[in-house]
């Protein structure tokens, strides 16, 4: 059984091969073991769009921000997604988030 740093390194690998749905299906076979796996969220949720899938790709961004709530980055990437989907006052609410923490962090 592969651990699911293995398994991203395998999506990322079929991405560079330009095989985005193999890529996609390797993701969620990570997040179906290891639910909380930051980095796999991360990248379904920019592959999904890519995809056409803005649904989806929504839905794994804002996974990010539950898993975690503290890190700017994942509002950030939030943003860039809504942006991309079409969505943006959703995209300025998760860039504001984004500055709140950034923000909280220079004190």
């Amino acid at each position: 059984m592969s651990t699911p740093d293995q398994m991203y390194d395998e999506a990322q690998k079929l991405k560079a091969e330009n095989n985005m749905e193999g890529a996609v299906k390797k993701l969620q076979e990570i997040i179906e073991v290891a639910p909380n796996h930051t980095l796999s969220h991360s990248a379904l949720s920019v592959y999904l769009q890519k995809l056409g899938r803005p649904e989806e790709a929504i839905k794994h961004a804002i996974r990010v921000t539950e898993i975690e709530p503290n890190d700017a980055f994942s509002y950030t990437q939030l943003s860039v997604i809504y942006v991309r989907c079409g969505k943006i006052q959703e995209a300025e609410d998760a860039k504001a988030k984004a500055h709140m923490l950034t923000g909280r962090h220079h004190h």
